[in-house]
Formats: structure tokens, C-alpha cells, sequence
């Protein structure tokens, strides 16, 4: 993965510094007051013993308090300021590749997973919290808390600064090189794993009862137990280098100790240094590196962030296949009322392939037509359906309303032109909340009544009403009631031209007359086109006219 492709992802989940440099400054605040209090309660415990007045201890005690309350105080501020940093550069990312994704969807992102895009679009996004909080912000405030340590230890006793120094340099390099060794290839496979474990559940949850009829869901669980087992592998290495990690400060941190401890005895002996200063230089390299301990485990995290941009900035294609419509810099407008759709000479093909799906195709759908598109499988129906609603672009002329679309918005054309697919998604929501969102502004009485020219109110109240849910993906309707509700949806969002992509896929055949009369019935309009893609009968009386597509000649090799 190039770093220009990566750069723009991590660019877009870093906060700007104005909204995010208040939160480095109490990182700071809060790092330092922790050094401070172990200083200041190190020497007031220290000077106490030798039983002085308590004038003589006033200040240290304030200073206790001070810091003390402070640390907590900054520590919750600063948590609050970054994380509401974090999360709103988070939210402007998620838009930015919901942006990036739907000019694509759904022709551009053929052989794209559907696990890989949801954990980019979720764990991936979410990562990248980690660069401002375990990356940017750790690293900036542990080393300037560090270095104000080293140089007031210095300004007390050089010696013990130089030593404190060496101690965190030495401690930080062995860290590095652990993590190196043992965390690096783990942070950078566990955002894959993820992704295919993902990618895996999802094709097995969702096929598992044709899986088990024909004996094969035994193999599907061991490869999803050997995903498993492979990132259960990546996370133990990572946590196994973090412990090791922590385990490493801790013997830094006692040996710095120990060197500190040494080196300050001298003075000691020769009165230049009192014991009360002592314990303060003896205990503050326990503190330092308290703080500097998180400058390994932001080298760790920076790697997983990496991983994970990587795999955002590859989830949709960089650039946008030339068979995808995209929305012209100067685009028409539609007329209102009732539009002609006319095809001249249309043809089509789908990203990454060499030959057209549809080739030479005309075709005229006037204001109240109800067409039926017959063809056998790879004749270029559901190609057709895309080119309609623009999810695939064409050469030819393709008209709506005497305008040409390639000079108009594909969302506009959407807007006029709905398509119903062969399996409709159905969110798992009320049946209210499925129609609403093809308009928003429909009440309980337009909702109904849609759903009574669809055949679905009887239905609807034998279920409880609106507020009945449907299930993950429908589960909890039939595939008739599924496309009729999808049917009640379009109808919702006043379509000029309606798509109807293989409406009786999923219902009895003996039912599939019944279903098909109800659904145009309630389409059809004087206003109204409704298109019918099937490749099974269609009655004469349910249509005004028909088209069958051949599938296109491909080029003979030898010619």
C-alpha cells in the first residue's frame, strides 16, 4: 500500500489542532501533576520524619493536595476534549467514505466483500480513533513530560538527570525492539483477520440452512474456528509483547532507580543534599516512567492504525470505473409531470468485462404503459434495470423526458426512475420504519393506505399493525410480502417510471399470476410507467406490450 493512498485516510481521522491541541495541554497537565505528586509527597514524607514545625511543611502539603486534584481533574478533562476530538474527526471520515462509496455502488464494487466493507466502514473507521489517542497525544505528552523530568532532576542534580536519561533512553530502545520483534507482524495481520473472519460469518449466517441441508456446514464452522484460531494467535503475540513491554519498564524503572540511588550518595555523604531531596530524586524515575511507558504501546498502536487505513483507503476503488455514471458538472433538470423513457441503440456492459451485457437496444415506455421484459438467463435483464436507475452507464441514447441522462444527476434520475430488485432488503425494523424512509414525511393513514393497494393491510393488522417488526433482512415475512412491501416502498416515493425486477422470484408459482396482478395493479397509472423484468410468463391482460431480450453475439475468435 502506497503512503499517498494511506495519507488522506490518516490525514481525515487526525482532529485539527485547534480543537485538538487543548487536549494534548491537559495530557500534559495531567502526566506532569502525576511526576509532581510523587516528587512532592516523596520529600513531604521524607521532611516529616524529622519532625520539623509545621510551617515548614505547609507548602509541600498544599502541593500535595494541588497535584493530587489535579491529576484526576485534567486527567477526566482531557479524556473528555480528546475523545470529542477523536469521535467528530470520526464522524466527518464515515461521511467522507459514504461519499466515496455510493458514486461506485453497486456496479463499481463487484468482487468487493461484503465483510471486508463492513469492517472497514465499522472496526477499521473505529481504529482510527487510536492514532490522535494512543498515537499522537501519548507521544507528545510523554516526551515533554519526560524531558521537563530530566532537566528539573538536572537543575537539582546533574548527575541524577543524566542518569534518569539514560535509564528511559535504554529502557525505550530495548521496548522498541520487543515490539518489533514480537507485536509488529501481529498489529499488522489482526485488521485482515478480522476482515475475513467477518466476510466468513457473514456468508455462513447467511447461507447456513442450504449449508447444512447438502452436509457442508461442518466444513464451513472449521474454517471459521481456523479464522479464529489464527486471530486468537495475532492477539495473544500482541498482548504477549505488551507484557513483556510492561514487564521491561518495570525492571527500567527499578535499575534507574538503583543507578539514581548511587550516584546521589556521594552528595549525600558530603552534606551538599538533604534526605528529604534524596527520596524525591530516587523516587521520580518511578513516575517518569510510568508516563514514558505508553510511547512502545503507541508504536504498536500506530501500526494497527496503518493496517487499518490501509484497508479503508482499498475498500473502494481509488478510481471510479468509467462504465460507473458520475454526475455532470452542468446538470439539466428533469421536466415535471409524466416523462417518456426512450432507448436508441443502448448498450452496456458491467466493470471488467471485455463484452457488452446488452448491445443495440431500443425501446420506448410512454406515461401509463405497463412493458414486460422477457429474455432467457444472460439476456441482459437486470443489466437493463441498471442502466434505468443509472447504477451502470451506456453508449447510446437514453432519454427521459426528451433529456439526454448523461446530463443530468443519477440521484435525480433515481428520484423519477425506482427500481424494486428481485430480493428487496428489508431492515430489521418495523414495517413502518421500512416505508418511511422512501418518505419521511408520510403518516400512519398513507402508510396503510399504500400497503392496502399492495394487498398488505389485512396482513398488517393480523401482525399488530405498523409497528410490527420484520426481522433481519425480512426473516419474518414471506418473499411475497417481502416484495410487496418493497412494492408499498417504491410506490411511497411517486415514481415516474417503476422497476419491477423479477417480482415472483420468491413466491409460489401458483400464486405468481395473483401477486403480479395485485403489485401492477396498484403500480399502474395513467401518470405512471411500470416496467416488469421476468423470465417467466406474464399474462397478456396484465401488460400493454412486451420486449424479448437475446443475449448479445459475443465476437467469434477466429473471425
Amino acid at each position: 500500500m502506497s503512503a499517498e493512498l494511506r495519507r488522506p485516510v490518516l490525514r481525515a481521522s487526525m482532529p485539527s489542532w485547534r480543537r485538538f491541541w487543548p487536549a494534548i495541554a491537559l495530557g500534559v497537565l495531567a502526566s506532569g501533576s502525576a511526576v509532581a505528586l510523587l516528587a512532592t509527597s516523596s520529600w513531604l514524607i521524607a521532611r516529616a520524619a524529622e519532625q520539623p514545625p509545621i510551617l515548614f511543611l505547609g507548602f509541600s502539603i498544599v502541593g500535595v493536595r494541588a497535584f493530587a486534584l489535579g491529576r484526576a481533574a485534567f486527567r477526566y478533562v482531557e479524556r473528555l476534549v480528546a475523545h470529542d476530538a477523536a469521535f467528530r474527526a470520526l464522524s466527518t471520515l464515515r461521511v467522507s467514505i459514504f461519499r466515496r462509496l455510493l458514486p461506485v455502488a453497486p456496479a463499481g464494487l463487484v468482487g468487493v466483500r461484503r465483510g471486508d466493507l463492513m469492517t472497514a466502514l465499522v472496526r477499521d473507521v473505529d481504529a482510527l480513533q487510536d492514532l490522535p489517542l494512543r498515537v499522537v497525544q501519548p507521544l507528545i505528552t510523554s516526551l515533554t513530560v519526560a524531558g521537563l523530568a530530566v532537566v528539573g532532576v538536572s537543575w537539582v542534580l546533574p548527575v541524577a538527570g543524566l542518569v534518569l536519561l539514560l535509564g528511559l533512553a535504554a529502557t525505550v530502545v530495548a521496548a522498541g525492539g520487543i515490539m518489533l520483534a514480537l507485536s509488529r507482524r501481529a498489529d499488522a495481520r489482526i485488521a485482515p483477520l478480522r476482515a475475513r473472519l467477518a466476510d466468513a460469518l457473514l456468508d455462513y449466517l447467511a447461507r447456513w440452512e442450504t449449508l447444512r441441508v447438502f452436509g457442508a456446514d461442518a466444513e464451513r464452522r472449521e474454517q471459521l474456528t481456523q479464522l479464529d484460531r489464527e486471530l486468537r494467535r495475532a492477539q495473544t503475540r500482541q498482548s504477549a509483547a505488551a507484557g513483556s513491554v510492561a514487564a521491561l519498564f518495570t525492571l527500567g524503572a527499578g535499575v534507574t532507580l538503583l543507578g539514581t540511588l548511587l550516584v546521589t550518595q556521594p552528595s549525600l555523604a558530603a552534606g551538599a543534599m538533604t534526605g528529604p531531596v534524596l527520596a524525591m530524586l530516587v523516587l521520580v524515575p518511578l513516575a517518569v516512567f510510568e508516563v514514558v511507558a505508553a510511547l512502545p504501546l503507541a508504536l504498536s498502536a500506530w501500526w494497527r492504525v496503518r493496517a487499518s487505513a490501509d484497508r479503508i483507503a482499498t475498500a473502494v476503488p481509488e478510481v471510479v470505473p468509467d462504465e460507473v455514471p458520475q454526475a455532470p458538472a452542468d446538470a439539466l433538470a428533469l421536466p415535471e409531470g409524466p416523462l417518456e423513457l426512450r432507448l436508441r441503440a443502448v448498450s452496456a456492459r458491467w466493470p471488467g468485462q471485455q463484452h457488452p451485457a446488452i448491445d443495440d437496444l431500443d425501446l420506448v415506455l410512454r406515461p401509463g404503459d405497463r412493458l414486460v421484459v422477457e429474455g432467457s438467463s444472460g439476456a441482459g435483464k437486470s443489466t437493463l434495470a441498471a442502466v434505468l436507475v443509472r447504477f451502470l452507464d451506456h453508449q447510446g441514447d437514453y432519454l427521459l423526458g426528451g433529456v439526454d441522462v448523461h446530463r443530468v444527476d443519477p440521484d435525480v434520475v433515481r428520484q423519477r426512475v425506482v427500481l424494486c430488485e428481485q430480493s428487496p432488503h428489508l431492515f430489521d425494523e418495523s414495517i413502518r420504519q421500512n416505508l418511511l424512509f422512501a418518505r419521511d414525511t408520510a403518516d400512519d393513514e398513507a402508510l396503510l393506505d399504500v400497503l392496502e393497494r399492495v394487498g398488505l393491510g389485512e396482513w398488517c393488522r393480523d401482525r399488530g399493525g405498523l409497528d410490527a417488526p420484520v426481522g433481519e433482512r425480512g426473516r419474518l415475512v414471506s418473499g411475497g410480502e417481502a416484495q410487496r412491501i418493497a412494492v408499498a416502498r417504491a410506490l411511497l416515493a411517486e415514481p415516474t417510471v417503476l422497476v419491477l425486477d423479477e417480482p415472483t422470484a420468491n413466491v409460489d408459482a401458483d400464486r405468481a399470476e395473483l401477486v403480479l396482478e395485485q403489485l401492477l395493479g396498484a403500480a399502474a397509472g395513467a401518470d405512471r410507467a411500470v416496467l416488469v423484468i421476468s423470465h417467466t410468463p406474464v399474462p397478456d391482460h396484465l401488460v400493454t406490450h412486451r420486449v424479448v431480450l437475446e443475449p448479445p453475439r459475443l465476437p467469434d475468435p477466429q473471425e
